[in-house]
């Protein structure tokens, strides 16, 4: 199924199993959310468990911060990536630190479903990476599924999840579809998955950027260069395991990422790799990203997000160390 219907069926799980989860948004209701996420899911639950909210998402995430103080398991959706910053406060300032505030006694099982990413030709405030500033933040966990089956079990254990769940949506991916295996998960929340087996350079990344990195992958190849390709999924906490496993055998790594390079979720992973498995590389681990300024019109949208050209590029370099 297609990316955005595994998680509107994951939503739908979600709620059938607790009649606690209720969701809200902008639009999400008779309309079923722009990327039609939620399409279907007001008239079989109600508008009591599926509310259209104003436009302000200051209000959205505070009423959701009460509603979980009462019993509930609140998901809220924030139209798009760059429409996130009015909650900004509330999410940083309050819902991350309302649990540490009481000492652990009070959990908060909020939700908040960001659409982000680039890759959709669209204008200012509706193409941004920001994940790295909620990866910033203590108190919240922060997701990134690449696929329909993830998709699909990520949504559900962010829900079931007692702290604070910032749901990053890469909008590129969801039309494209893909299996979903609906009996089982495969992985934990928080776990870093191998998506290809390789043995001379391992290539990480998150969201929408795993396509491009498969992509590159197959270009190698063609080229005589075997790479190891990892889906970071959970980009706070980073389930380093997998990572650091891959990069002790490949002994040389790529990152790529949407998001600009200065002070991002890449060059943490690339400081932890080089802490951690230092006398395993022979080459310096390598980033390739958007630039450091804001997302372009949609013109120069391929000049700025790194394609499977840019990334062979390092890819390359690595090898020449």
């Amino acid at each position: 199924m297609p990316f955005s219907k595994a998680l509107n069926a994951g939503l739908r799980k979600a709620m059938e199993d607790d009649s606690r989860v209720l969701l809200m948004g902008e639009d999400i209701g008779r309309l079923g959310g722009v990327f039609r996420v939620t399409e279907g899911l007001q008239k079989d639950f109600g508008d009591k468990r599926v509310l259209d909210t104003p436009l302000a998402e200051s209000g959205i995430v505070g009423s959701a911060i009460g509603l979980a103080m009462a019993g509930f398991r609140p998901v809220c959706e924030i139209q798009f990536d760059g429409f996130v910053w009015p909650a900004f406060d509330q999410i940083t300032s309050q819902l991350a630190k309302v649990t540490n505030r009481h000492a652990g006694a009070l959990s908060m099982p909020v939700v908040i479903r960001i659409p982000y990413g680039g890759h959709i030709g669209a204008v200012e405030h509706h193409q941004e990476s920001p994940e790295a500033y909620f990866t910033h933040t203590p108190g919240l966990r922060v997701v990134s599924p690449s696929t329909p089956n993830d998709a699909y079990w990520m949504i559900q254990e962010a829900i079931s999840s007692n702290d604070p769940v910032i749901f990053m949506e890469p909008k590129s991916r969801y039309w494209p579809k893909g299996e979903v295996e609906l009996e089982a998960s495969a992985l934990p929340l928080h776990a870093s998955r191998i998506v290809r087996r390789g043995t001379d350079v391992t290539l990480v990344g998150h969201g929408a950027m795993v396509t491009t990195l498969l992509q590159a992958a197959a270009l190698a190849e063609s080229e005589g260069t075997s790479c190891e390709v990892i889906d970071v999924r959970s980009l706070s906490p980073v389930d380093y395991g997998p990572i650091l496993d891959s990069v002790r055998s490949t002994g040389r790594m790529v990152y790529a990422q949407e998001a600009q390079g200065f002070n991002s979720l890449g060059g943490e992973i690339a400081a932890t790799v080089m802490e951690r498995a230092f006398y395993a590389l022979e080459a310096p681990v390598l980033r390739v990203s958007g630039f450091d300024t804001p997302f372009p019109p949609a013109k120069l949208e391929g000049v700025y997000l790194p394609d499977a050209d840019r990334i062979l590029e390092a890819v390359d370099r690595s090898l020449a160390y």
